[in-house]
């Protein structure tokens, strides 16, 4: 199994040089799961716990990556969103998985990941159940691996009914980041999304459940948030049952001290064999997801980075390596090496520095430019926190809002598969990445070929590869900056 990037050079580079290479690889793929606050924003305490977590830190997402290990099997509750026994390799959604571990295998996978992967700085327990129900496997998986990789970071996601009890705990573990699946504050509207609940010896359905989940959910979260445990809070956004209650959920979530919120969009797809696939309820479009989330806006921390990763999944977000990672190419016996996370982790440092200095470049752009509408870029990007991947390699766009007063990270649009599969770009599939991107006025990327570029001038967008290997702040700011030079230009002549 081929390292990440070697560490053994054969160039005359030093460690230092080859992982910097690293930040430019596929295998960097940026993502977006999390805050945006930065060091400047949040105590020194609080941002030393979450710079290096991708789903906690927007700005951790393009140096950092993420492993699950899927311990927990059993659930406590029924989502009509849900249907854990369907499995697909190439498919990104929560509760899927391939393979299910025992504690000491998710021990030797991890090891192993950690030592193949110099990005991997979180180990989180996300099912496919419910990883407070299924608790045994959880923790038992916890203790082994911190003993076997002290600094890595420890998360959970849960449904939040077994929680309260499991809160002690998880602290006692240093179990810093817990994850609540929050959908509902109106147990009227919990009854349309949850059949059914089992809780102390029996299953609960309806109203009742619905009143009985809510409550677990609020005391789990005011016991974590009372431990001094990160709390971030999941809602998916369901149109025509909780899209209009979100702000609600939001409100309450964060008068309890959640320090996050991530709305995300349902996942309908009837072949999944889910109660809301098989019905006909429809997942959000962009611009509806968007809609909600600035309506739970108003400057409380709001994630707009989710990738809704499986529950094996390894990798940077935006990104699933776990087909290299099967149990049948795991050694019996591996042995934790730290030098190349520690090597990675000093380059980063340096890294950051020079992309907090093409913010401030970014800002000074802006502030010479004059009032203006905002607009949208997509950037087609794979780590780094630069404008440095092929048009037609790109499977998602991180979308950008770029105004006067600064350039937004504002979300991500996947769309189905790259437009450039086996060395061949297919014109039909244009039509459906340009529907995507609806809304966008401009794509930056790093490489584009004429046949594209001309489709999407004749949809009346901009697609340039004039700013390529910059970051991606920098370049969208000096994009709009000249685009509205340009327009103003042509105003001044017509």
């Amino acid at each position: 199994m081929a390292s990440f990037v070697s560490l053994d050079s054969l160039d005359g580079t030093t460690t230092a040089d080859a992982m910097r290479r690293a930040l430019a690889t596929p295998g960097c793929a940026a993502s977006a799961c999390g805050s945006a606050a930065g060091p400047g924003d949040l105590p020194a305490a609080v941002w030393d716990r979450i710079k290096d977590h991708p789903c906690y830190s927007e700005e951790a997402h393009h140096w950092f990556a993420r492993m699950h290990v899927a311990v927990a099997p059993a659930c406590n509750i029924q989502c009509h969103y849900c249907n854990r026994k369907f499995d697909c390799a190439n498919e990104s959604r929560p509760g899927v998985v391939s393979e299910r571990l025992t504690p000491a295998q998710a021990r030797r996978k991890v090891v192993t990941v950690a030592n193949e992967v110099p990005q991997l700085s979180v180990l989180g327990i996300a099912g496919p159940g419910d990883a407070c129900y299924d608790w045994a496997k959880t923790k038992a998986t916890f203790d082994l691996v911190r003993n076997a990789i002290p600094d890595i970071k420890l998360c959970l996601s849960t449904n939040g009914l077994a929680l309260p009890e499991r809160v002690d705990e998880i602290a006692a573990m240093n179990v810093d980041h817990v994850t609540i699946t929050i959908n509902m504050v109106d147990p009227e509207i919990g009854a349309r999304i949850y059949p059914w609940i089992f809780h102390e010896h029996r299953r609960w359905t309806g109203l009742e459940a619905s009143r009985i989940l809510h409550a677990r959910q609020m005391l789990g979260l005011e016991r974590l948030v009372a431990r001094g445990i990160l709390v971030k809070i999941n809602s998916v956004l369901i149109p025509g049952v909780n899209d209009a209650h979100l702000p609600a959920v939001h409100a309450a979530v964060m008068a309890r001290g959640a320090f996050l919120h991530n709305i995300m969009p349902l996942i309908s797809d009837p072949a999944h064999g889910t109660h809301y696939g098989l019905t006909g309820q429809r997942g959000p479009t962009p611009a509806e997801l968007a809609a909600v989330q600035d309506a739970c806006g108003g400057g409380a921390r709001l994630m707009r980075h989710c990738r809704q990763c499986r529950a094996d999944a390894v990798g940077m977000l935006g990104e699933d390596r776990g087909g290299e990672f099967t149990m049948d190419r795991i050694p019996e016996s591996v042995a934790y090496d730290p030098s190349a996370r520690d090597a990675y982790r000093d380059v980063v440092a340096r890294e950051r520095s020079d992309h907090d200095a093409a913010r401030r470049a970014a800002a000074a752009v802006l502030d010479e430019v004059e009032a203006e509408v905002p607009v949208l870029v997509a950037v087609a990007t794979q780590g780094g926190g630069r404008v440095n991947l092929h048009f037609g390699k790109a499977t998602e766009f991180h979308i950008y809002e770029a105004s006067t007063s600064g350039v937004r990270f504002a979300g991500v649009r996947r769309v189905e598969e790259n437009y450039c599969r086996g060395g061949w770009g297919e014109d039909g599939y244009l039509d459906r990445i340009i529907a995507v991107l609806a809304g966008v006025e401009a794509v930056l990327c790093a490489k584009i070929g004429a046949c594209p570029a001309q489709a999407f001038e004749a949809a009346g967008l901009v697609v340039t590869d004039a700013y390529a290997q910059d970051y991606v702040e920098t370049a969208v700011a000096t994009w709009f900056a000249e685009a509205r030079g340009r327009r103003r230009r042509a105003a001044l002549t017509a």
